[in-house]
């Protein structure tokens, strides 16, 4: 069997892993409003629930941002299955906003809150995760698509 779109789903898979793997290691090492220095001052692990979207807007809004989660992933999973062909950076793009929307969305539908703990201290940046890390770079991968020259196809030439 041929899977369309590899690397799409590698990394997908890959980072809900990493985010869920580090999301189980703070709960499980960290009281909830615990801090540890990684670099004192600059960046720590500190464990906190959202019930919000980034930077806790739509804070207790859990009901809708989980399915908004759940529908996000749906529409890239049907592009990743649908789409003949995605160019690479797309596929890294897309399958890391996957990772983001399907981690920050198991956290909405088995919390009802995300785990977020990765804190910049030194430019007081409010605490994310893994999942928000992939979702930021997957951006990155598709802006950087969007400068890449389609392939041509060979039947619209004829």
């Amino acid at each position: 069997m041929y899977l369309r779109n590899r690397i799409f789903w590698i990394a997908a898979i890959a980072g809900v892993l990493l985010d869920q793997l580090t999301k189980y290691w703070v709960i499980q090492t960290f009281n909830l409003g615990e801090t540890r220095p990684l670099i004192q001052g600059i960046f720590h692990f500190t464990y906190v629930q959202n019930t919000g979207a980034a930077f806790s807007l739509f804070a207790g809004k859990v009901e809708w941002l989980r399915w908004l989660s759940l529908l996000v992933s749906v529409a890239l999973m049907a592009l990743a299955l649908f789409t003949p062909f995605l160019l690479r950076w797309e596929q890294w793009g897309y399958g890391l906003i996957l990772s983001g929307a399907m981690g920050n969305g198991i956290d909405r539908f088995v919390y009802s809150y995300v785990i977020d703990f990765l804190d910049f201290k030194l430019i007081n940046f409010p605490v994310f995760n893994l999942a928000d890390v992939f979702i930021n770079i997957g951006i990155a991968c598709l802006i950087i698509a969007s400068f890449q020259k389609t392939p041509p196809n060979p039947r619209a030439m004829r």
